[in-house]
């Protein structure tokens, strides 16, 4: 498949994803070569609330099929959007002040951090390692799901790094395909290897083991 169905219209991508999340060796996780079953999908920044709703429809398109491998069921896809997660978290952690959550603490006192300082407290909860991917492992832990989708990058972005996602997702969800909805471009090249080029412009890092969706066969 061309890498240039990226930018295809969006039709065309939507009928590429379903044929390729509803085939039996993307479900069955064949022909990795022991890399793990992660894909990116990346977009324009501009597509975003366009592929919020594909992501949408593409899930109930998927469990509204027929799968042989999966005993003539649909495909089963959990969402977890990153961004709602990390409020979440947020509202779940006991604030410095008694009997508010650190939630309502960045709400009540936004103007009075600096940018670093702000910065630093968000990272610190939402730390991947120690609260983020137990979190999601726990999501995944109580729900039945066969592909599990992952968005609202851009919108975690600088606190949480999607690469740092990814690396540390390695141990937890390599048991099922996941695809990560990237906003911004997945580059390849021989000379640079693999990096995560956020919005298009900023350089998030280099990450080796995923798979370009749009490159992989149904």
């Amino acid at each position: 498949m061309s890498p240039k169905l990226r930018e295809q219209p969006l039709a065309e991508r939507f009928d590429h994803l379903l044929a390729v999340i509803s085939g039996e060796r993307f479900l069955q996780m064949k022909g990795l070569n022991n890399d793990l079953p992660f894909y990116i999908c990346d977009f324009l920044p501009s597509e975003a609330i366009q592929m919020q709703r594909l992501q949408h429809q593409l899930a109930n398109k998927l469990a509204s099929l027929s799968i042989p491998c999966l005993g003539d069921r649909g495909v089963l896809v959990l969402e977890i959007n990153l961004y709602d997660l990390s409020v979440e978290l947020l509202k779940s952690r006991e604030g410095s002040e008694e009997g508010i959550s650190v939630w309502e603490e960045v709400i009540n006192n936004e103007s009075d951090y600096s940018k670093e300082g702000l910065l630093e407290l968000l990272q610190n909860v939402l730390d991947p390692i120690e609260h983020l991917i137990p979190a999601i492992a726990g999501i995944l832990a109580k729900s039945e799901f066969d592909v599990l989708f992952l968005s609202g990058i851009g919108e975690v972005f600088p606190y949480i790094r999607s690469h740092n996602v990814l690396n540390n997702l390695q141990s937890t969800a390599k048991g099922k395909p996941t695809v990560m909805f990237f906003p911004g471009e997945y580059k390849y090249s021989l000379e640079q290897g693999a990096s995560l080029e956020l919005f298009g412009r900023l350089h998030d890092d280099k990450y080796y083991r995923a798979f370009n969706i749009y490159e992989t066969q149904a």
